[in-house]
């Protein structure tokens, strides 16, 4: 899609995160080098005044009442559309530390920003990092972001569509099977049908991305692929025959293969091509953390399934550096460049 007809779209929404923690920040650095065109914010006004502060001192903040008043807001001011019903005093909340009152306010945003999203006022939602344990001091009943966009997306009396969480950099892009969630649950999660169900929504992902025919290489669960069933029979029962399944959909699906070798041959950098477009991994830990090793400046998370584009940066709330206006926005930044590329189609 070209540059004008990007400019016909309507703009991107960042959910302001936990405002204890860096996601305001990361959020003002963005738009003070005018690196956020077309994007504006939901969340507190207050809260983005005192990152701006935080981030090089004066930067603009602009009160709008409606998405496409984005458009006329002038360069080098950040566009804040106010979330409804967010604690009165969430900025008494202090910086770098769980508190009930950031994770209430994240979850408004992220039901407000969704319902901009269902009703097409947004091309895409770009989220800024919450906390777990806030949202649970909060009472949300959500394990994170991913949880519960699937259930705010789904229509009403219907059940929830599958969703997987995707982290991708240019050199490699992990699709997960199970994510939060302890290991020993994660493992019973692991069945034939959620292994095909996450191999068919990495396909029809890429399709949209432009990739009709992807290479999906599928990680095993066990050391070694289970070597022939000796450290484990799951790849004999489970992932193999739901790679067959794939493969007998039409989709390029092939494992499974020995999870701490199949990054290094689906990673795609200068002098290496990749084998493979996409990984598909069985637990968190197993898929993230090459992508994390990488580089988490250059990592995006993107939920797959969603009726709508979901990225967002792929770290943390990083409490450790919350008020020190010295977080790297780079993560977010990328976040925002693929939003832009997915929803353009």
């Amino acid at each position: 899609m070209t540059e004008r007809a990007q400019s016909r779209l309507p703009p991107i929404v960042i959910t302001m995160g936990d405002a204890c923690g860096i996601g305001p920040e990361i959020i003002a650095k963005l738009f003070r080098a005018s690196a956020a065109q077309r994007c504006f914010v939901l969340g507190d006004v207050a809260v983005m005044r005192r990152a701006a502060q935080l981030t090089g001192g004066f930067l603009a903040v602009a009160t709008i009442d409606a998405a496409e008043a984005t458009f006329d807001v002038p360069p080098n001011c950040i566009p804040v559309l106010p979330a409804d019903a967010l604690p009165a005093d969430l900025l008494d909340a202090p910086l770098g530390s769980i508190d009930a009152r950031a994770g209430s306010a994240a979850a408004r945003c992220i039901e407000q920003a969704v319902a901009l999203a269902r009703r097409g006022a947004v091309s895409a939602l770009v989220t800024a990092p919450i906390h777990k344990e806030a949202l649970a001091a909060a009472g949300v009943g959500f394990p994170g972001h991913t949880e519960m966009l699937q259930a705010l997306a789904a229509l009403p009396g219907m059940a929830p569509a599958p969703v997987r969480m995707m982290l991708a950099n240019d050199e490699l892009r992990t699709v997960l099977v199970t994510i939060h969630q302890s290991l020993r649950r994660a493992i019973d999660a692991v069945t034939f049908e959620s292994v095909l169900v996450t191999v068919r929504i990495a396909q029809q992902a890429a399709e949209r991305w432009g990739l009709p025919a992807p290479r999906i290489a599928v990680a095993g669960l066990n050391p070694h692929a289970g070597e022939g069933g000796l450290f484990g029979d799951e790849e004999i029962r489970i992932i193999a025959p739901a790679v067959a399944a794939a493969r007998a959909e039409g989709i390029d699906a092939r494992g499974p293969y020995a999870p701490d070798t199949v990054f290094m041959r689906a990673r795609n950098a200068p002098g290496h091509p990749g084998e493979f477009d996409i990984v598909v991994a069985m637990t968190h830990d197993h898929g993230l953390i090459p992508v994390k090793y990488l580089g988490v400046e250059q990592g995006v998370n993107v939920t797959l399934g969603l009726p709508f584009v979901r990225t967002s940066p792929d770290h943390g709330t990083a409490f450790d550096i919350a008020g020190s206006g010295t977080a790297n926005p780079a993560s977010l930044a990328a976040a925002i460049a693929m939003a832009r590329r997915l929803a353009a189609g």
